[in-house]
């Protein structure tokens, strides 16, 4: 636990926008400010000025109290959070990439990001929130995977965009999502063409309520607009 303790840390500290990458953090936690202020013993606005940027960038004292705090505010309501931040990561890398955002991005942000087009659930795209995405090789993950690696695709939070590569019709990989216990926020379908799709598939998706996107950007364009983020 220490080591990913650490690493939050690190990702803090080093971030472009501190106040927004601790705001991150508390809500993968399921923090609200209010449990976190009571808990250090500050005021909410304290709080809300560092996620805001509105104080200087947090120190190392600051830091390791806060990521210290979500820890123990998250073992208090039964440690769901750090078990599966601690779990022993497994080589996925040759099945897909997980990619974590140092701050929440709204899921319309996230499809002008890759110049997508929305097929299904149009109506949750404003609302949604994305903290990364991960990018999978869907013949790989569905022909070659073990199950064990599954949970793994959702890296640090649910709340995540699937970008599947590889797909024909799109079929396969929502017939995948549609008996998994966890679904992600969003599906993209890459390169494929919108008339193209499996009516299947887009039943899946209407029912799951999980908005599917295609998009025909290349991969390394699309990488480097969301690994900006």
């Amino acid at each position: 636990m220490e080591k990913v303790k650490r690493e939050i840390a690190g990702e803090i500290s080093l971030s472009e926008d501190p106040g927004a990458t601790m705001r991150k953090w508390r809500e993968i936690f399921s923090i609200s400010q209010v449990e976190l202020s009571r808990h250090l013993g500050i005021t909410v606005s304290t709080i809300s000025d560092y996620e805001g940027n509105r104080r200087k960038s947090p120190g190392t004292a600051v830091i390791k109290r806060f990521v210290n705090a979500i820890f123990e505010i998250d073992r208090q309501k039964g440690g769901g959070i750090s078990q599966k931040l601690t779990e022993t990561q497994k080589p996925v890398s040759e099945y897909f990439e997980v990619h974590e955002f140092a701050r929440s991005i709204s899921l319309k942000d996230f499809v002008g990001l890759i110049e997508g087009t929305v097929l299904t659930n149009e109506d949750m795209i404003d609302a949604k929130k994305v903290y990364g995405y991960t990018l999978i090789d869907s013949i790989k993950v569905i022909l070659e995977m073990p199950f064990s690696y599954f949970q793994n695709l959702y890296g640090n939070v649910n709340e995540r965009v699937f970008i599947f590569t590889g797909v024909s019709t799109g079929r396969s990989p929502m017939v995948v999502l549609r008996v998994s216990p966890t679904k992600p926020s969003a599906v993209v379908l890459h390169n494929i063409d919108p008339t193209k799709v499996d009516k299947l598939a887009v039943k899946i998706s209407e029912r799951e309520r999980i908005p599917m996107i295609v998009s025909r950007k290349s991969i390394a364009e699309i990488k480097e607009a969301l690994n900006k983020i």
